[in-house]
């Protein structure tokens, strides 16, 4: 493979480069192009071309193929700079929270679901992690949470604690 690299290395380079601007992707495609070429080498037959123009035409194919994969994905403009993007960590700290009143309506949800809350609000265990750690399937894990934050949020609309906007 190294003999392989350093005899052909320039021309699949220079053809890459033709194709392909960018320095790191280009690097990528050719490791890509030189693996292709291991693997296919048991098909090339001297008696239809040489081997330089056998490893041109899989390069050539594999820069094309590469382009148009690049032409399917969407194209991203950077979002500008602004400062009127609210802060999130302003807008939550400004809501009033009684600390008191969260932890009794805490206690009002069944022990299963304080568990979970524990688990995920305070542990920082994912879904997946408290499903293994609990024994629960993933989905009855994500339900009673879901579950959970509705019934906390009706329990503290109910008592006056948060304001009437409606989130789901």
């Amino acid at each position: 493979m190294n003999v392989c690299i350093n005899l052909y290395g320039p021309i699949v380079w220079t053809l890459v480069r033709r194709y392909v601007k960018d320095s790191a992707t280009s690097e990528d495609l050719v490791q890509e192009i030189f693996t292709e070429i291991w693997k296919k080498a048991a098909t090339y037959d001297p008696t239809v071309a040489s081997e330089s123009t056998f490893i041109g035409m899989i390069t050539r194919r594999r820069a094309i193929d590469f382009l148009r994969r690049q032409g399917r994905n969407p194209s991203f403009e950077p979002l500008e700079v602004a400062d009127s993007f609210p802060d999130p960590a302003l807008e939550a700290s400004s809501i009033p929270c009684d600390t008191e009143a969260l932890k009794s309506s805490l206690k009002t949800l069944p022990e299963e679901t304080r568990q979970l809350f524990h688990l995920f609000f305070d542990d920082g265990f994912t879904h997946p992690e408290i499903a293994e750690k609990t024994g629960l399937p993933l989905g009855t894990v994500k339900t009673l949470l879901r579950r959970g934050l509705l019934a906390l949020r009706d329990h503290l609309r109910s008592a006056g604690i948060t304001n009437t906007k409606t989130a789901s």
